[in-house]
């Protein structure tokens, strides 16, 4: 089987083809051959080789039907009074109905299967014949092509050439044009997703924080790994995400893969919709409720001392560097480094001092990098991205007082003289903590430095990327929601090691910069960075024309 186009929006002129095996004498030959292409349907017209050796051997005969001469064959009829007589394609369809959704851009193949196919390919044109099968069973396929015809019409022209064996052994090809109308129908992947209520399973996962960057995070992994595609509808609540599916396979791959990127435990439930007693078949309700650990990123954690030992000794007051699969902290009076995944935090859970809403400005007014200093044995690791300093720091609501605060700081390699840092002051707040109230109060500091503060309008002002976002049902974005949203886009800025597992897009609106810093010192996503986490998922041509290229 072949496939050609033929140009023309109308079908070609009927081709017959008649062959006939016979035995006249040892020395007759078995098969001969007469073709007929006739100008128009109506008007045929029988075309003879006179000059053939065979011809003038044998003779002619009249058609038993009309007279006309002819050459010997086993019917003793010519092609037109045979055509008459019999039509091989007698029970095939000229005309077919392909059923085609719009949303998706497939096929229907019968019973239930939907296919991605483009226009004159092959396959589209199996697709085709397959729909032909049954009363083609009776006739030999020779060939089959599709004819040109507009991409709106609506109509698919396939020509087909075929063969069967008629009266006394005599073969005849004809060549037809079948007709395929596309009619629109909607898939049933496509009608779930517009009938928002239909679900057989949904996702819940939940983080009982007041601050939003673990989702914000989470978000940009989902469309970075593509999991929204078998999604029905994306619903957003005050403390989490629900995500409906129409499989309950599709509901657990997103737990598993909730499972693989944040430290998360779940609890799965199910209800009885339907049951068939005939069939003995049941219809459920799916339901996965997934919690993420309550701690993000800049908060002040207190861990339990048993949990403190087993880290390495570390300090039990530390702040949160990331939340990735595990959660990444730092002892901000030693350096020290942990981390701990979700199964350690649900056997020892601890909680948040102070969210990055309690954050204060203070300024530096002065400031000591500290050299190596002695460490103890069994100590954990100690972290080589930041530099341990002492620092002497002023509250800037308290600049007409002379109270200052004495910390020491992870922060040594960003702080200079003047800065302003944003921290918790945990003289002045009411730590409301179990493990809080059983540590010596000396070991408790005074001031927490967590991040150097900038500019914000102009960081935003010089912000020349941007990030996708889901497709969600929520309420429109209160000034609290657009500052947690701008304060993520700091953090991906600060934060090389989230900054690799998110995809960053060039905004075409705003100017490009070459340089990675500011005035001001402020670190900025790099214009190469961009650029390599592009990436482009359709043609130039647009979504319609790169689904017709094949």
């Amino acid at each position: 089987m072949s496939t050609h186009r033929t140009a023309g929006n109308s079908p070609e002129p009927e081709t017959f083809r008649l062959s006939f095996r016979a035995a006249r004498g040892a020395g007759a030959q078995r098969n001969r051959t007469q073709q007929v292409e006739p100008e128009s349907v109506c008007d045929l017209e029988l075309g003879y080789r006179t000059g053939s050796s065979d011809f003038q051997l044998h003779g002619r005969i009249l058609c038993c039907q009309c007279g006309i001469p002819i050459s010997p064959n086993p019917a003793n009829m010519c092609v037109a009074c045979l055509r008459a007589q019999v039509d091989i394609t007698e029970g095939i369809p000229k005309q077919v109905n392909v059923h085609f959704c719009k949303q998706c851009e497939r096929y229907l193949q019968p019973p239930g299967t939907w296919m991605q196919c483009a226009l004159e390919s092959r396959e589209l044109l199996t697709l085709c014949l397959k729909k032909l099968k049954s009363p083609l069973t009776k006739v030999r396929l020779i060939d089959a092509g599709f004819i040109w015809t507009e991409p709106h019409s609506k109509r698919l022209k396939v020509k087909l050439t075929v063969q069967k064996e008629v009266i006394s052994g005599t073969i005849l090809q004809q060549v037809f044009v079948v007709d395929f109308v596309i009619l629109p129908q909607m898939c049933d992947d496509c009608h779930r997703v517009e009938a928002k209520d239909y679900w057989k399973a949904v996702v819940q996962v939940r983080q009982k924080t007041p601050h939003k960057k673990t989702f914000y995070y989470l978000e940009q992994l989902i469309l970075k790994h593509k999991l929204h595609q078998n999604t029905l509808r994306v619903k957003e609540i005050h403390d989490g995400l629900d995500f409906y599916y129409g499989s309950k396979q599709h509901a657990q791959k997103m737990v598993d893969f909730l499972q693989c990127t944040v430290p998360c435990k779940y609890k799965t439930s199910q209800r009885l919709i339907s049951h068939d007693v005939h069939s003995n078949s049941y219809n459920y309700k799916s339901t996965f409720s997934v919690e993420i650990v309550p701690v993000c990123k800049d908060n002040l954690v207190c861990l339990p001392l048993r949990l403190a030992h087993s880290l390495g000794n570390i300090s039990q007051i530390c702040v949160c560097v990331r939340v990735t699969s595990t959660i990444h902290l730092i002892d901000p009076n030693s350096l020290q480094i942990a981390e701990i995944d979700g199964s350690t935090y649900w056997r020892y859970p601890f909680y948040s001092l102070c969210q990055p809403g309690q954050l204060e400005e203070f300024i530096v007014m002065d400031i000591d990098i500290v050299g190596d200093c002695n460490r103890v044995p069994g100590t954990g690791t100690i972290s080589t991205r930041h530099t341990l300093a002492e620092v002497w720091v002023q509250k800037t609501s308290e600049m007409d007082t002379n109270r200052q605060y004495h910390c020491r700081t992870h922060l040594g390699h960003l702080l200079n003289y003047g800065d302003l840092v944003l921290g918790f002051d945990l003289v002045n707040s009411n730590l409301n903590d179990e493990c809080v109230n059983k540590m010596n109060p000396q070991r408790v500091p005074d001031v927490v430095l967590i991040k150097k503060s900038y500019d914000r309008g102009r960081r935003q002002h010089r912000r020349n990327w941007k990030l996708k976002e889901l497709d969600k049902d929520h309420e429109d974005m209160g000034t609290d929601d657009e500052r947690q949203y701008l304060e993520f886009l700091e953090d991906l800025e600060d934060d090389d090691i989230i900054r690799k597992n998110v995809n960053i897009y060039r905004d075409s609106s705003k100017i490009p910069v070459e340089s990675d810093t500011d005035d001001d010192g402020a670190p900025r996503i790099s214009l190469a960075e961009m650029l390599d986490d592009l990436h482009i998922s359709v043609d130039a041509t647009g979504g319609e024309g790169a689904d017709m290229i094949d």
